[in-house]
């Protein structure tokens, strides 16, 4: 077992996609993650097939969904593109979620045992699967034990209905907490955390990003783009593209800062969504942002921001756009 990864490591290559090992584990992913929760809301079933056709095509093998994305729809487009067979199910590193239930009968949510065990069982219908390759919790639960919730996975674990476990939306300690029990019953523990992180939101670095590097816990990046602000929002919304009023908002309330970095990327010839993955690649410890296209042009159209490499001039002006909240905590705040 590796040590905590101070970098995030890299395994071979599939006709140019070069594989990254998931946090301290042996597992290789691709270094974007697809992201579904756009199937079934936004994207009908036969453009969110095609989409995962064209991402396995491209080497693309970490998919992520959710039990309650779509109102449980999500999961079932991906199980019923899964029978279609053609190994799909064997070339997918296949990542859900369990925490949120839109059952409100008591124990239909959350962590307890009971849900975590009958989730899992849903969810496995739903895929049309045997097997979640990443079972990851979707929020912190203050109150149940984390002994319980480490029985309840280590038994999905032995009966092989699970492989590895992550979190989303832990903090640091909450990592901490959650790796020390699972070290305590001798269980592999958390392996992945997603959080939300982009050059516009970088609090995660204070706490979150240390601690996943020191239990080796790679990190996933959810909304990477900050919901399309940094997308090329603002010359969208000056074009009259992006009318939806929470863009317009956030345009208005971060005006200053998307002008220079609108700019930054113009004189660097790339496209924004580009250049604000690519930030992300280059930060220690992240494993794959999660990318979550609604047309197969959004999902090809990332594929750019992995032939980039950022120059150390460019992170630096980057950095005084985006200003973060200074290193890790508590340097960050304290002498």
């Amino acid at each position: 077992m590796r040590a905590a990864l101070p970098t995030t490591p890299t395994g071979p290559q599939y006709e140019g996609m070069e594989y990254r090992f998931l946090g301290r584990t042996g597992l290789r992913v691709s270094p974007i993650c697809l992201g579904t929760m756009n199937f079934g809301p936004q994207t009908d079933e036969p453009t969110s097939h095609r989409i995962m056709d064209a991402a396995l095509d491209a080497g693309i093998n970490f998919f992520d969904t959710a039990n309650v994305y779509g109102d449980y729809e999500t999961e079932q487009i991906i199980g019923r593109w899964f029978a279609q067979g053609g190994s799909r199910r064997e070339k997918v590193v296949l990542a859900t979620k369990v925490y949120n239930g839109r059952d409100p009968w008591p124990n239909r949510s959350r962590l307890s045992a009971v849900h975590i065990r009958q989730a899992c069982e849903d969810s496995l219908r739903r895929l049309q699967t045997d097997h979640i390759d990443l079972y990851q919790m979707h929020h912190i639960d203050r109150d149940t034990p984390w002994d319980e919730i480490w029985q309840a996975m280590d038994l999905l674990v032995q009966q092989g209905k699970v492989v590895y476990v992550g979190s989303s939306n832990f903090a640091g300690w909450h990592i901490a907490q959650s790796c020390e029990a699972a070290r305590r019953r001798g269980s592999l523990g958390l392996v992945s955390e997603q959080s939300l992180y982009h050059l516009n939101a970088r609090t995660v670095e204070l706490e979150v990003l240390p601690a996943c590097q020191a239990y080796g816990v790679g990190v996933l990046p959810w909304s990477p783009l900050g919901g399309g602000l940094l997308g090329g929002a603002l010359q969208k919304v000056t074009e009259g593209r992006r009318g939806a009023e929470r863009i317009r908002a956030q345009v208005e309330r971060h005006r200053d800062r998307l002008e220079a970095w609108e700019v930054l990327c113009a004189e660097l010839g790339e496209a924004p969504a580009d250049v604000a993955l690519a930030w992300l690649l280059a930060q220690p410890a992240v494993t794959a942002p999660i990318v979550g296209p609604r047309t197969l042009d959004q999902l090809t159209g990332a594929y750019r921001a992995l032939e980039l490499e950022l120059e150390t001039s460019t992170l630096e002006a980057l950095d005084k756009i985006f200003p973060g909240p200074g290193g890790t905590a508590p340097e960050a705040y304290a002498w």
